[in-house]
């Protein structure tokens, strides 16, 4: 198992996927169960523990395979966007409904009880979650749940953005969390991975992943918008020449910084540029 990323790697001592067997030792394997985010954001986190280090996070309608729900309320398993591995809140999944049709194209709407924006709200779904429309009515879509949601917000799920340096954009200012992926919060590689799928770019979620799976090298001579910038544990979207944007815990938020002032800060902290990668 030394050369199987832990991170995308079903695999515990005690219980695999049987996907694993004959490639890791653990003491059984399972086949897992088909689940569904069924929450506007669910935490995955390293441990089965609210005050677990949070990893990633999943979105309404990604798809889980779950191989162990323990009486805690924690599900353990992989997500199938990103193949990412760890703990979810049971209470956030269930068995897959329909398929869906639509996706979230604003930051962040409001899943109402009926075709009024004056009920009160019974969700919030962020860019990119995914949901099943059965219909429409007035200026509001219906899903398969029974949820209204405001049509201007939605868009078919092969939909994509022309730029997603622009996608990146939309979320200046929103702080910095470690693990997060929403405009309630987001991490370096968080912001490249939501942005990077709104374009319809298949994309890792960890800033190392991204260094190796995406684009072609390039340089800090030659820097173009949409240029990714790395260092060790970190990465930033070039806008441009001269300026750059990334989510960082310097700023505590996403920011719009000159990239020589970024490349600097890090430098003088101990870290380096490893590498710049232009995805055309």
């Amino acid at each position: 198992m030394a050369d199987l990323d832990p991170r995308v790697t079903p695999a515990r001592p005690d219980l695999a996927s049987a996907k694993l067997r004959g490639k890791v030792k653990a003491a059984r394997f399972a086949d897992g169960v088909a689940q569904e985010v069924i929450a506007g954001i669910a935490p995955l986190r390293k441990d089965p523990a609210h005050d677990a280090p949070l990893l990633t996070e999943a979105l309404r309608g990604e798809r889980v395979t779950v191989y162990e729900s323990d009486e805690e309320g924690w599900a353990w398993g992989q997500l199938a966007r990103d193949g990412y591995v760890g703990y979810l809140p049971a209470a956030a999944l269930l068995a897959p409904g329909a398929a869906p049709t639509h996706k979230v194209a604003a930051l962040r709407t409001f899943v109402f009880p009926g075709p009024s924006i004056k009920l009160p709200p019974m969700d919030a779904l962020p860019l990119g979650a995914e949901i099943a429309v059965t219909g429409a009515q007035d200026t509001f879509t219906v899903t398969d749940t029974g949820g209204y949601l405001p049509s201007r917000h939605l868009v078919p799920l092969d939909a994509t953005e022309p730029d997603f340096v622009a996608v990146a954009e939309r979320f200046a200012g929103v702080p910095y969390l470690w693990g997060g992926k929403t405009s309630l919060g987001l991490d370096c590689s968080g912001l490249v991975q939501v942005a990077l799928q709104a374009a319809g770019v298949t994309c890792p979620r960890d800033s190392d992943m991204q260094e190796k799976a995406l684009g072609k090298p390039s340089s800090l001579a030659g820097l173009q918008r949409g240029d990714l910038v790395f260092w060790k544990g970190h990465v930033a979207i070039a806008l441009g020449r001269n300026s750059m944007i990334h989510a960082n815990a310097h700023h505590m938020a996403v920011a719009v910084e000159p990239a020589a002032d970024a490349i600097g800060r890090i430098a003088a902290s101990g870290s380096q540029v490893t590498s710049v990668r232009r995805l055309k």
